[in-house]
């Protein structure tokens, strides 16, 4: 095997995903045959070098695991704790191999949340260019006006970075309604900020969809994904470059705007002809 990052060997081996995996090389958690490594570029040969995390040795996964968890609150979304939290980790009773949560849903929140040992799809379904959509519903402490909602889809300042487009529309009224949320992004606590924007405190957050995947474990259980549904994943990552050449009609609407500038040249009329004649008029005089 060529050698790899680092932090892609400790994605494959179930350990973190890519991006937890490099805060544990920062940490100087990770050895290569004996040595700490923590510069991020660093790579390794998973089979032939020893790589271990916390003095434990890496083993590539026999077989790739796919789960999903229906999160409960009061858990948080990581394998450790250094505050003693309880983690959903815990609640993977029965699973022998290593996983690892996909993306993060925050202590508070509950809902659909991914397991794997795979580091690719991992990667892949979290990435912001992958642009999968995870469908929200959200109940919050007053109503959204029709102008504040608008804004919410446009995107808002978190952090000082506008969100990218979303969808929002209210599925159940009331004094403290509750709104279906679609976003593509997987900002820290994204969905309260933006309500915050608003002046509105989210009183509960469950995520129910991911891409086509439907929440429908019980709290605090999981199941595996069907072969179907792993498939239909694997599809799904492998076309999402796609949208950017579904994109291209977009520059069409330019043109438009620009038309008026030119139509006198490119295809003049026959009274613009007629209107030219007679303005060479004066050229004649000093012709003559």
């Amino acid at each position: 095997m060529a050698e790899q990052r680092l932090q892609k060997i400790l994605a494959q081996a179930g350990v973190a995903s890519r991006r937890k995996a490099e805060e544990l090389i920062t940490a100087g958690r990770v050895t290569v045959n004996g040595e700490i490594v923590t510069e991020l570029g660093s790579k390794a040969d998973f089979e032939v070098d020893h790589v271990k995390v916390d003095g434990r040795l890496l083993h590539a996964p026999k077989r790739h695991i796919y789960l999903a968890m229906n999160k409960p609150k009061g858990c948080v979304t990581t394998v450790t704790d250094p505050e003693g939290r309880e983690t959903v980790m815990h609640l993977l009773k029965g699973v022998r191999e290593r996983v690892f949560p996909v993306g993060r849903l925050d202590y508070q929140s509950e809902g659909l949340l991914l397991f794997t040992n795979d580091g690719d799809f991992a990667h892949k379904l979290t990435a912001p260019a992958s642009h999968v959509t995870k469908t929200y519903v959200v109940k919050v402490n007053g109503v959204m006006t029709d102008e504040q909602e608008r804004f919410f889809r446009e995107g808002v300042l978190v952090h000082g970075k506008r969100t990218s487009p979303a969808e929002i529309k209210c599925i159940k009224p009331g004094a403290n309604p509750w709104y279906e949320v679609k976003i593509t992004e997987g900002r820290q606590n994204q969905i309260r900020l933006m309500f915050a924007y608003f002046g509105k405190l989210v009183e509960k957050l469950r995520r129910v969809k991911i891409a086509f995947l439907e929440l429908d474990v019980p709290p605090a259980q999981y199941r595996a994904l069907t072969p179907q549904e792993v498939e239909h994943f694997q599809k799904l990552l492998s076309a999402k470059p796609k949208p950017q050449a579904a994109a291209k009609p977009a520059p069409k609407a330019f043109p438009p705007k620009s038309r008026p500038k030119f139509p006198p040249k490119r295809n003049p009329s026959p009274s613009s002809r007629f209107t030219k004649k007679k303005r060479t008029a004066p050229k004649r005089d000093q012709h003559s």
